[in-house]
């Protein structure tokens, strides 16, 4: 089940979905509002492996006079994290940007953070040695190859993808048996059916244990930079090497 909220774009509930697919708490429903006391941002800042001095966080329940004063706090904490560990680019973001709700500039940081958990997804992959695109659709075409699946994919861009087959095939050949036949439609597709495709796909790739925080629509239009991260994810849950 995916939360959608009304006006909220896709990059938006990309990023609600990836926060949430790595069990953040509290679920992050409003992407602004939620942030505002950085507590959030902490979570991931521990999941990307930028460590976080917890003893500098101010934690609710927060007073009712000068409580927001101890939101702004852990805000420019968060701010102060991004720029001296974490090495990000966060210029003129200020505390007060993220506990207001600022959306570029709270996006421009949690853009960092997601592309920086993506990136340890691919060292984990390789142990340590970065992982390249053709690693990962060498491993994807080999293992749909083992499981005798007949698709296969020649890139991130392939537009095989736009069915969700590839990655329901791949799905069925890590873990048998999650995904029912009866809910995968195979032959002349609709778009209303590549749609219920990647639903369905995306659905059983997290209930095997794939944090995937990609959306539906990004498989129907084969997004590729989303594409991989499909990939990745399915890649680290085949080989046991999800963190």
């Amino acid at each position: 089940f995916v939360f959608v909220i009304v006006g909220e774009s896709n990059e938006e509930r990309t990023f609600r979905n990836w926060m949430n697919s790595l069990g953040v708490s509290p679920y992050v429903n409003h992407l602004y509002s939620d942030l505002s006391d950085a507590l959030i941002i902490f979570q991931l800042y521990d999941m990307t492996r930028v460590l976080v001095d917890w003893n500098r966080v101010n934690k609710p329940p927060y007073p009712l006079l000068g409580g927001n004063m101890k939101k702004i706090e852990n805000c420019n904490y968060a701010v102060e994290l991004g720029k001296t560990k974490a090495k990000f680019s966060l210029v003129g973001i200020a505390g007060h940007d993220l506990n207001e709700g600022n959306p570029t500039l709270t996006l421009a940081l949690v853009w960092q953070l997601m592309r920086r958990y993506t990136l340890n997804v691919l060292s984990d992959l390789g142990e340590g040695e970065k992982v390249n695109d053709d690693v990962i659709i060498k491993w994807v075409n080999q293992t749909l190859a083992k499981a005798n699946k007949k698709t296969s994919i020649t890139s991130f861009k392939d537009k095989s993808i736009s069915t969700s087959l590839p990655v329901l095939d791949l799905i069925d050949a890590i873990a048998p048996k999650a995904v029912r036949p009866e809910m995968v439609k195979r032959e002349d597709l609709s778009n209303e059916d590549k749609l219920n495709n990647a639903k369905y796909a995306i659905s059983v790739a997290r209930k095997i244990g794939a944090r995937i925080y990609a959306l539906p629509d990004d498989l129907v239009e084969v997004k590729p930079k989303m594409v991989m991260t499909v990939f990745a994810c399915l890649m680290g849950r085949g080989l046991n090497r999800i963190k």
